[in-house]
Order: structure tokens, then C-alpha cells, then sequence
């Protein structure tokens, strides 16, 4: 079994089931590691993933790095855009990996199964682009315990991360600030 297939099936697996995202979010991902000289088959405590969609592909990336929301090694980006930036975070390293959607419309015409097959064969210079990137991670932003923490003097929940906003001498966080993504209806 070659290591496309093993990492395809890492990926699949933890997706649930197969995919033309998870195709392309494993090729993606093979080529970004082997960019920063790192093996996608051993762990990568050194590893920051930016991704730019929400999409089945971000499964992909997730199982096969072990990047993930929690260790604060994942992040999201919503530029609505298949792809990911990925950073060594001991070299400062980076590449931004897209998928080009120049035959979109030619596997538009094909059934599923036969997508899946093409986007796994296709060479990957087809279908992926590669750039070398810089990028500069917040302190914030990096994994560890939170820096700063500060309490909204509106709702009083803890805010971490230096997420706050100071509005007239008030610290809030960014939801009392007014740009909450939900309308309380109730509390219990």
C-alpha cells in the first residue's frame, strides 16, 4: 500500500466516509509537510495549519497532521478558498497549498466515483498549487496556556487570549461588543 493510500484512509476514517474533499484534502496535505521537509507519518508537534474552508478537505488535514482545534494547532480562516498554509513552527517556514479548479468543469460531468478516482491520479502540479509563504503567529495565537486573561465587565464570562475589546474604559468581550455571531432568546 503506498503512503497515498494509507493517509487517504486515515483521512477517510475519520471523516466517515469518502469524498472528492477528502482526496484533495489529502493530497494537499502530502504535499505542504513534504514542502517543510516533514513526514506526514509521524507525529507533528511543530506543525500550525491555517485552514481557508470548513469543508470535508479540513478533515483530511486534521487527521493526517493531528492538527487540531484544541491543541490550538488548527485554525480557521473563513476566506471560503480550498486551501491551507501550513507553518513550521521551530523554523518559521511556511507554504500555502490551494487546489486550482482549471478541469472543474470536465469532473463536474463525471459520477463520483470516477472524480475520486481522477483526483487521486491526476499529476499533482494539475491540481495543486504551491506557494512559499510568510506568515507571523500572535503569541495569542500559539499553542500553550492562554495568554492574558481578562473577565467582560458586561456578561461576566472569562475572556482568553487577549480577545477582548476595551469600548470607553470597559473591558468586553467581543460579543457585548456587538459582534456576536448569536441572539440570547432565554437563560436557564
Amino acid at each position: 500500500m503506498s503512503d497515498y493510500d494509507i493517509l487517504f484512509n486515515k483521512a477517510k476514517k475519520f471523516h466517515g466516509h469518502i469524498c472528492p474533499g477528502i482526496v484533495l484534502g489529502t493530497r494537499l496535505t502530502i504535499a505542504g509537510l513534504r514542502e517543510l521537509g516533514m513526514n506526514p507519518n509521524e507525529p507533528t508537534h511543530n506543525l500550525i495549519v491555517y485552514m481557508e474552508i470548513d469543508r470535508c478537505g479540513t478533515d483530511a488535514v486534521q487527521a493526517i497532521t493531528g492538527c487540531s482545534l484544541g491543541h490550538r494547532s488548527l485554525k480557521h480562516k473563513d476566506f471560503g478558498k480550498f486551501a491551507a498554509t501550513f507553518v513550521d513552527t521551530t523554523t518559521g517556514k511556511a507554504v500555502r497549498v490551494s487546489i486550482l479548479e482549471r478541469n472543474r468543469a470536465e469532473h463536474d460531468k463525471l459520477n463520483p466515483k470516477e472524480v475520486i478516482k481522477v483526483l487521486s491520479e491526476v499529476p499533482e502540479d494539475e491540481i495543486l498549487k504551491i506557494e512559499h509563504v510568510r506568515i507571523t503567529i500572535p503569541k495569542e495565537d500559539l499553542p500553550g496556556f492562554p495568554v492574558g486573561k481578562a473577565t467582560c465587565s458586561n456578561c461576566g464570562e472569562q475572556i482568553s487570549d487577549n480577545r477582548q475589546i476595551v469600548v470607553n474604559g470597559e473591558v468586553l468581550c467581543r460579543n457585548c461588543a456587538g459582534e456576536s455571531y448569536y441572539t440570547v432568546t432565554g437563560r436557564t
